[in-house]
């Protein structure tokens, strides 16, 4: 018998997130078409943007990467930097969209890390709290981060690390169940996360491998989070958020979309991609989405490879009527 959760809401700083569930942010992927279409299916799960750079928002407050509208709330942007008074004024550019601001501290890619940003935070906590304090006294909603377990399996960190960012001022934090030595290989320890309970006073999520509404129970009950946040699974799956909320919400189990219900998904979303970005940049921007969508299809690769390379719309409708006759 599913355990139902007895309150589902999170209290962060003086913000009430009316779910267990959370959008993480994925650079080039959480933009505010996917989150749109989220939130079509979810109403009360925190949405997160993608990471922005305080060093290009400074330059270009009105980028289109920050794009949003009401309807988006709840909806934490994520800022990433090093330096605490850019951070600080990105955070205020950023207050009248936001209803969080979340610091990236835990992105591994080797060229942010490069720039002292990201994951490499948590190799220098004097300058990550200096971050959060900065940013805290710039901005009047709630302030959270974002981390991994560590830099390496030899210096998992992320107890202290946490400690240290609640006295800094966070209001909640998201731990990625890996290190930045293991990027996204390997599985997430949703057990080590767990040794956080206790040990902070603010609320945490857990994340990494997060792929069901079953797994997302059980990385709550290992975990021992207040809540979780869901990442790639969700590229290919616009309802996945909503259908783990329900589960955990009413120990209702809905059935996952099947390939029909994917690839109107896909036509959808393909489709506001291009009405938010324009037809060329749009298809282009999409290819990263089709291996999701179209995951564990007869012919599969073939039909990825002429999806990635195709870039007239009509042909890509034809390509994707032929992969429902081929799969019926």
């Amino acid at each position: 018998m599913q355990t139902l959760i007895e309150q589902p809401s999170i209290k962060i700083g003086n913000v009430i997130i009316k779910s267990k569930v959370a959008l993480a942010p994925m650079a080039g992927i959480t933009d505010f078409v996917l989150r749109s279409l989220i939130r079509e299916y979810s109403k009360n799960s925190l949405l997160t943007t993608e990471m922005i750079s305080s060093e290009a928002l400074v330059q270009k407050p009105d980028c289109n990467i920050t794009h949003t509208n009401e309807k988006e709330a709840p909806c934490s942007f994520q800022i990433e930097g090093h330096k605490p008074e850019l951070m600080a004024k990105a955070a205020k550019i950023l207050e009248p969209k936001a209803t969080i601001i979340d610091i990236n501290m835990g992105c591994p890619i080797k060229k942010i890390v490069n720039g002292n940003d990201g994951c490499s935070l948590m190799k220098n906590p004097k300058l990550a709290k200096d971050i959060v304090i900065a940013v805290k006294e710039a901005v009047k909603i709630p302030v959270t981060c974002k981390f991994r377990l560590g830099w390496s399996q030899d210096s998992k960190n992320f107890v202290a690390f946490a400690q240290l960012m609640q006295e800094a001022g966070a209001n909640a934090v998201t731990v990625h169940a890996r290190t930045r030595a293991q990027m996204y290989s390997g599985t997430a320890d949703w057990v080590e996360i767990s040794k956080l309970k206790g040990e902070i006073d603010i609320p945490y999520f857990a994340n990494g491998d997060i792929t069901s509404p079953q797994n997302a129970q059980e990385c709550l009950t290992i975990s021992k989070a207040d809540g979780i946040a869901v990442a790639r699974a969700c590229m290919g799956d616009l309802s996945l958020i909503s259908r783990i909320e329900k589960y955990l919400n009413e120990g209702i189990l809905l059935p996952e979309p099947d390939l029909n219900e994917k690839i109107k998904m896909l036509k959808k979303h393909l489709d506001f991609q291009i009405s938010f970005r324009g037809e060329e940049t749009g298809i282009k921007f999409f290819r990263k989405f089709y291996p999701a969508y179209i995951k564990n299809v007869r012919g599969g690769g073939e039909y990825r490879h002429r999806l990635v390379t195709e870039l007239k719309y009509d042909n890509i409708v034809s390509i994707l009527k032929e992969i429902e006759q081929g799969n019926e």
